[in-house]
């Protein structure tokens, strides 16, 4: 049998004492998307929502008209029992809204409008098979969740080189597996952008005696602030199929975080997720978006995100999706149990605002302004003995390449010397942050960073 086949997985010890749920999820997996089966972690075939208090207080809901004792809360007068010194700040939000549980998966409402703005903001889903978003505790916690869904210690997980340093602690860290990277930009000579040809390249070697790799793409990017080309995101998703077509089983993470944040500097960049164009494209491949309303809708305390499943075989997507979320609904009810009932309430109300639009447009405005205040500093001629400006078209940062000193010992030069706060994200990279600057601070800043930089190479030389 070649290794573009898929197999059923043979029964070990270990998964003959399954769950008898978790069995059932099984089986449905194999009968419906047996490679979908083959890229769950040992854990992640573990999973099952329990039929225990939640789902027989879901019963009770509809159907217990005279007494409902069911799940531990307190009530009275058909209400939650609340406290008036909570009570009082919510508005007009009523309790049941704010201190109640929310259902695992998330508030159902919420879940559909979440599943509609998807729609409306990435054409390419328009036509596919996807599941319904379910509810996180933020995006890293729907990172989480879809690390523990499908890696096992030493399984790869490839990703640019300009990286969230918080992936180290989610993967390597937390579930011992490997982080392998490609080159993010290509050479000057190559036309700089995205490296796809690069990426193309170590796809082929990690990918080299595996069955199965996990691949997350951060677009926009942190902390570069780079989104693709529509023509980069083509490249992209027709070397991710092509390795798909080869055997191997890939999962792709699609962390959107900033989705939607994109001033098209220096030309235009993609517009939709990757995510859309991956969906229902091989059956070896499973597209995950992880998203929020988090940077979208300027909510960073309130916790809310989401994790979509895009399967690869779209005739059966609709079982795998179903498999996928009971899965996920076992992790979260095994980990944090629900999402705060408060913060999606809110996010439910917003997304349902016929005003959201507009001000969502005005923020991005704001901060689309002083991306462009940036990329025109940044790029003068007269610091380039400073600094080389990596590309940069969208979310909240941009990055440079420090020249003749270590970045570090730039960061707290600018620190003490100048009372400048920036990230050093690597020995020769110094990440700005723009969407906490004010348009008439950009040129400040890099004429101390100018400053700092010449000073420093001064004293080495």
């Amino acid at each position: 049998m070649s290794k573009n086949e898929s197999t059923p997985q043979k029964s070990s010890g270990s998964e003959e004492k399954l769950n008898p749920i978790a069995l059932a999820l099984r089986e449905k997996l194999e009968e419906a998307a047996p490679e979908v089966l083959s890229m769950l972690s040992a854990y992640g075939r573990r999973l099952y929502f329990p039929k225990g208090i939640i789902s027989q207080t879901a019963e009770a809901k509809q159907k217990a008209h005279r007494f409902n004792a069911t799940i531990g809360i307190a009530t009275e007068a058909d209400g939650p029992m609340a406290l008036a010194s909570i009570s009082n700040q919510l508005g007009d939000v009523s309790p049941a809204d704010a201190v109640t549980y929310a259902p695992p998966a998330g508030r159902p409402d919420l879940r559909a409008r979440w599943r509609e703005k998807l729609l409306a903001e990435n054409p390419s889903l328009r036509e596919k098979n996807f599941g319904q978003p379910l509810v996180t505790s933020a995006i890293t916690h729907g990172l989480s969740l879809a690390g523990e869904l499908f890696l096992d210690a030493g399984d790869v997980v490839l990703m640019p080189d300009k990286l969230w340093g918080n992936y180290r602690l989610s993967y390597e860290v937390h579930l011992a597996a490997k982080i392998e990277t490609f080159p993010f930009y290509a050479g000057e000579s190559e036309g700089g952008g995205l490296n796809t040809q690069a990426f193309s390249e170590r796809l082929a070697e990690v990918a080299e005696g595996r069955e199965k790799v996990v691949v997350l793409l951060n677009f926009p990017n942190n902390p570069t602030g780079y989104m693709p080309t529509a023509e980069e995101g083509a490249a992209l998703a027709d070397t991710l199929v092509a390795q798909a077509e080869k055997g191997t089983h890939l999962v792709v993470l699609c962390d959107d975080a900033y989705f939607g944040l994109f001033y098209h500097l220096g030309g235009e960049s993609m517009r939709e997720s990757l995510f859309g164009i991956l969906t229902g494209r091989h059956p070896n491949l499973l597209a995950v978006k992880l998203d929020g309303a988090t940077k979208e809708l300027f909510v960073w305390g309130l916790r809310c995100g989401f994790i979509t499943f895009g399967p690869g075989r779209p005739e059966t997507s609709e079982v795998v999706c179903e498999v996928l979320d009971a899965k996920v609904r076992g992790a979260i009810r095994g980990g944090v149990s629900n999402v705060p009932q408060l913060s999606q309430t809110l996010v439910e109300r917003a997304l349902a605002s016929p005003t959201l639009a507009a001000e969502r447009d005005e923020k991005c405005e704001v901060l689309a302004s002083r991306a462009r205040r940036v990329f025109e500093v940044a790029n003068e001629s007269r610091f380039a003995e400073s600094w080389k400006v990596y590309p940069f078209n969208s979310g909240y940062f941009m990055l440079v390449e420090v020249q003749g000193v270590d970045a570090e010992k730039l960061r707290l030069h600018l620190l003490e010397e100048f009372g400048v706060g920036l990230i050093a994200t690597s020995p020769t990279d110094i990440r700005v942050a723009f969407s906490c600057l004010e348009e008439q601070d950009v040129k400040p800043l890099f004429e101390a960073m100018h400053q700092a930089i010449q000073s420093l190479q001064s004293s080495s030389s």
